[in-house]
C-alpha cells in the first residue's frame, strides 16, 4: 500500500538523520495538519534482571516441565480414585479388540448390531465359565493326591539338599523351616486383616465384572459410532486427523491382541504337553496359568513357567522338574526367536527395551493390570504419534497400512496387511469435516 511505503521512507529519513547527529523530523499527520514528535525506542536485545539468555531459556523450560509433571501427577491421582471404573473399561477395550472382528463378520452376514454383539458376548461367557469349571473340577479331584505328592516331594527335596552337591545339613533345613513358620506366625495379624477385606474385594470384583460386560456389549455394538461422537467434540480442524489416527491405532490394537492370544496359546500348548507327559499334578490349571501369563510380554510366560517348575519340584521330584525346566526354556526360545518376530512383529514394532520399561512402569503404577495394558497402550500411542507426525492433515497412508506395525528399516514392499478387510473397523468418515 502507498501509505505503508510513505511511512517506511519517512522512517528511513529519520534514521539517516539520527546517524548524522541531526534531530529527527517530526511525523506530519496530513489529516490533522499537526506535527507529532517521534519517540525513538531502543529495541536492542538486553538481558532481563542481569541474567544471561541461556539461564532465562532454561528457567522458561523448567516451569513448563514442572507444570507437565504436575498435570501428570494429578491425572494419576484421578485414575487411582477411579480405578474401579477405569480398569473394567480398559479390560472391555482389550476384549472388544479381540471380539470385534467376529461381530463385524456376523454383521456382514446380515445379523443386526445388537444380536451380533449379544451372540459374541454370550459365546465368550460360555467358553470362559466352561474353562473355569473344568479347571476347578480338576483341582478338586486332585486335592488328595496332590497333598500326598507334595509331602513326598518336600521329603525328596530335603534329601537332595542334604545329600546333593550343596551338602546342607538337616539342622540347617529344619532351622529354615522353623524361621518360615515363625514369619507366618508373626504376620498373622496382617494375614487376618487381609482376610477381613476379602468381602470388599469380592464386591469390587463383582462390580467390575458386570461393568466390563455392559461396556463390552456397547463397544461391540456401537464402537465406531462412539468414536465418531468423541471426534465431533474436538475442534473442526482436528476431527479428521484424530479420527484416522484412532482408526489406525485401533487396527494396531486388534492385531496386537490377536497375536498375543496366538502366542499365549502356543506357550500353553507346549508347556502343557510337558506337564501332562511328566504327570505333574494340576497340569491343566498350570497350562491355563501359562496362557494368562503370556499376555504380559517377556516376563509373564517366564514367571508362570517358573511356577509350573516349582510345582513339579515339590510333587514329582527334582529330576522331572529339571526336565520341565528344559521344556519351558525350549518353548520360550521358540516364542522369542520365531513366534514373536513372525507374529507379534507384524502387529507392533517396539524395541525390546521399550517393552521392558513399559511393563516395569505399568507394574509400579498399577500392579498386574498396569503390566497387562502397558505394552498395548504403548503400541497404540506409537501408531497414533507416527501417523499424526507423517500426516498432520489426516490423509490416509499410501498403502492404507497403520504406521508403526513394522520396523522403520523394513522395506515397504513387504507390507501386505491392508485395512480393506471387512472385519476391520470402518475408516474415519469424512462427515467429521462437517459441523456437528
Amino acid at each position: 500500500m502507498a501509505w505503508i511505503d510513505e511511512v517506511r521512507e519517512r522512517a528511513r529519513a529519520r534514521l539517516e538523520q539520527a546517524r548524522k547527529g541531526a534531530a529527527p523530523p517530526p511525523f506530519f499527520d496530513e489529516s490533522t495538519a499537526t506535527a507529532t514528535p517521534v519517540v525513538m525506542v531502543d529495541a536492542s536485545p538486553r538481558d532481563e534482571d542481569g541474567l544471561p539468555r541461556p539461564i532465562r531459556v532454561a528457567g522458561a523450560w523448567a516451569w513448563r516441565i514442572v507444570l507437565f509433571f504436575a498435570v501428570g501427577w494429578l491425572l494419576l491421582q484421578v485414575i487411582a480414585r477411579l480405578d474401579v471404573v477405569l480398569i473394567p473399561v480398559i479390560v472391555a477395550v482389550l476384549l472388544a479388540a479381540m471380539f470385534q472382528p467376529v461381530a463385524a463378520w456376523l454383521r456382514t452376514r446380515g445379523m443386526g448390531r445388537s444380536p451380533s454383539a449379544a451372540l459374541v458376548l454370550i459365546t465368550a461367557l460360555i467358553v470362559v465359565f466352561g474353562g473355569l469349571g473344568l479347571i476347578v473340577n480338576t483341582v478338586v479331584s486332585q486335592v488328595d493326591t496332590l497333598s500326598t505328592q507334595v509331602g513326598d516331594g518336600v521329603g525328596q527335596v530335603q534329601d537332595w539338599l542334604a545329600r546333593g552337591p550343596l551338602h546342607i545339613s538337616q539342622d540347617q533345613i529344619n532351622d529354615a523351616i522353623a524361621q518360615a513358620q515363625n514369619a507366618i506366625t508373626a504376620n498373622r495379624g496382617a494375614l487376618t486383616s487381609g482376610a477381613l477385606t476379602t468381602a470388599t474385594t469380592i464386591g469390587e470384583v463383582a462390580t467390575g465384572f458386570f461393568l466390563t460386560l455392559f461396556t463390552l456389549f456397547f463397544f461391540l455394538r456401537d464402537g465406531d459410532q462412539i468414536w465418531r461422537f468423541v471426534c465431533r467434540l474436538l475442534p473442526r480442524a482436528a476431527r479428521v486427523p484424530t479420527a484416522r489416527a484412532g482408526h489406525y491405532s485401533w487396527h494396531t490394537l486388534v492385531s496386537y491382541v490377536h497375536a498375543t492370544v496366538l502366542v499365549a496359546f502356543v506357550d500353553a500348548i507346549g508347556i502343557g504337553i510337558g506337564l501332562f507327559a511328566l504327570r505333574v499334578p494340576l497340569a491343566l490349571p498350570l497350562a491355563a496359568l501359562v496362557f494368562l501369563g503370556a499376555f504380559i510380554p517377556v516376563v509373564g510366560a517366564t514367571v508362570s513357567g517358573a511356577v509350573a517348575c516349582l510345582v513339579a519340584l515339590v510333587t514329582v521330584g527334582p529330576v522331572k522338574a529339571l526336565i520341565l525346566l528344559g521344556v519351558v526354556i525350549a518353548v520360550q526360545q521358540l516364542e522369542g526367536h520365531v513366534l514373536q518376530p513372525l507374529i507379534m512383529g507384524r502387529a507392533v514394532a517396539l524395541h525390546p527395551l521399550a517393552v521392558i520399561l513399559a511393563i516395569a512402569a505399568g507394574v509400579v503404577l498399577a500392579g498386574i493390570v498396569g503390566g497387562l495394558i502397558a505394552v498395548p497402550l504403548l503400541a497404540v500411542v506409537n501408531t497414533a504419534v507416527r501417523y499424526l507426525f507423517a500426516h498432520p492433515d489426516g490423509e490416509p497412508t499410501p498403502d492404507r497400512e497403520p504406521p508403526g506395525t513394522h520396523d522403520p528399516g523394513e522395506d515397504d514392499e513387504h507390507s501386505t496387511a491392508k485395512l480393506d478387510d471387512p472385519a476391520a473397523p470402518p475408516p474415519a468418515s469424512t462427515s467429521l469435516e462437517q459441523p456437528a
